[in-house]
């Protein structure tokens, strides 16, 4: 068993976030989304207009499988591309806009309700630990 506290608290924060996106990612299949979906879905509607370069560096995946995903959610009529010269902004259909108002407050009350432990001094607490530990990974 590791005894340092660094790997405890690893593993901690790894048992944490995995039970937070297992209930995440059934409650989004409720919507027929998966989490990049989501994480497309809420991208795209907080910020219409953004580039797919943009989008990809924001996203949770992997810059290869933005296509992919883009791909099947413009199947889907959930988002447009336009060509704007050599580059394509990104917008959410009418079909997209509407699940984006509906699962957008769904997702974030899920959240919200995981978290409701904390106090709001305490998920900024941790807000802030994660992006150090963020920026002191890049």
């Amino acid at each position: 068993m590791p005894r340092t506290p660094a790997v405890l608290a690893w593993l901690r924060l790894a048992r944490v976030f995995q039970k937070v996106d297992q209930a995440s990612a059934e409650h989004l299949r409720t919507w027929n989304l998966s989490v990049a979906q989501f994480d497309v879905l809420a991208q795209v509607g907080a910020a219409e207009g953004r580039t797919q370069q943009e989008l990809a560096d924001a996203l949770l995946v992997t810059k290869g499988n933005v296509c992919q995903l883009l791909n099947r959610m413009e199947g889907d009529e959930l988002i447009q591309r336009v060509a704007e010269g050599r580059t394509n902004r990104l917008y959410l259909t009418p079909k997209g806009r509407r699940l984006f108002a509906a699962v957008v407050p769904a997702q974030e009350a899920l959240i919200a309700r995981q978290f409701a432990a904390l106090t709001t001094e305490e998920q900024a607490c941790l807000h802030g630990l994660l992006r150090k530990m963020d920026r002191s990974l890049d």
